[in-house]
């Protein structure tokens, strides 16, 4: 049976690198490639998938209107995927339980978790505020995989 654990090991063998796909309001799929890692949910303390969302993207427009997405993570042949419910947490964006300071350290997180690293987190803090960044929550309501 194929879990978030499975998604979770493939994550690091390309950067973090997915395909998130949301829904337009026509019906229609729109994709594009971010960085995705598996982390914890600052509420919930369920196991997410996390992803950055700048505040003026298509995808996080689309996610207001219809908070659902797919995202697949994929390294060599071997992929897995996870769709699931959306939740959003910005500037823009306020989810309870995440203040400023809360919301700062969790686009930290989502980063790291997608395998990334920073010699300078201040000027990191200060782009994702100024680009309104927010934080993409997705619960999976079902994973599935190639193997």
């Amino acid at each position: 049976m194929t879990d978030l654990a499975d998604f979770a090991r493939l994550v690091p063998a390309d950067h973090g690198l997915c395909v998130v796909s949301t829904l337009r309001g026509d019906g229609t799929i729109q994709s594009s490639v971010v960085n995705a890692g598996v982390l914890t949910h600052p509420v919930t303390g369920a196991a997410v998938i996390g992803l950055v969302a700048q505040g003026n993207s298509r995808k996080l427009a689309n996610l207001r209107a219809r908070p659902h997405a797919t995202v697949v993570v994929r390294a060599g042949w071997n992929w897995s995927a996870a769709d699931g419910h959306a939740e959003l947490a910005g500037p823009d964006d306020p989810m309870p339980g995440i203040d400023a300071e809360r919301l700062r350290l969790l686009l930290r997180e989502i980063f790291t978790a997608a395998g990334g690293t920073h010699d300078d987190w201040d000027t990191y803090d200060r782009v994702m505020a100024a680009e309104h960044r927010t934080a993409v929550l997705i619960t999976p309501q079902r994973v599935y995989a190639n193997s």
